[in-house]
């Protein structure tokens, strides 16, 4: 299924639905961040997917690396709450979501590197080479509240 983002767009659809998300932010010893390459945009991305029914939201971002990704994290720490009005995400279903994620900081706990359907291309990035990746600029946000280590956590 096909999705586009508008980001403040003001031509851009109404939402009909709120989904929480949960999104992992995973460095390794060397400092890069891992990321994802989405199927449905082709844009690059952390890790993680919509929370199921009976599941704790933690848990959402940590089984959403392992089947992204092939990596077992865990989470260890709360980065923010992401949920700009003025960000929606429209799929081709006719379902249009207003943006609502919390984004995690976790530890590399094993795995093997794997791709997925929704995920062609996996990678640990340098801090170098965040910039020439194509990213949402909610995803950079995310990246970069990650990166800041900021004593308290965005909410916004």
């Amino acid at each position: 299924m096909g999705r586009t983002e508008h980001f403040h767009d003001p031509n851009g659809p109404r939402p009909n639905r709120i989904v929480t998300a949960a999104t992992a932010f995973v460095q390794d010893e060397a400092g890069r961040v891992l990321l994802i390459q989405r199927s449905d945009n082709g844009l690059w991305a952390l890790p993680g997917g919509s929370q199921d029914v009976g599941e704790y939201i933690a848990t959402t971002a940590e089984r959403e690396t392992h089947e992204e990704t092939g990596y077992r994290v865990s989470v260890t720490g709360f980065i923010g709450v992401y949920s700009d009005p003025g960000h929606v995400i429209a799929y081709d279903d006719g379902e249009v979501r207003q943006q609502f994620a919390l984004s995690f900081r976790a530890a590399l706990d094993g795995g093997e590197l794997a791709t997925s359907d929704e995920t062609p291309n996996v990678r640990w990035v340098s801090l170098g080479e965040l910039d020439d990746l194509p990213m949402h600029p909610s995803v950079r946000l995310r990246v970069d509240h990650g990166l800041a280590h900021a004593p308290t956590p965005y909410i916004g």
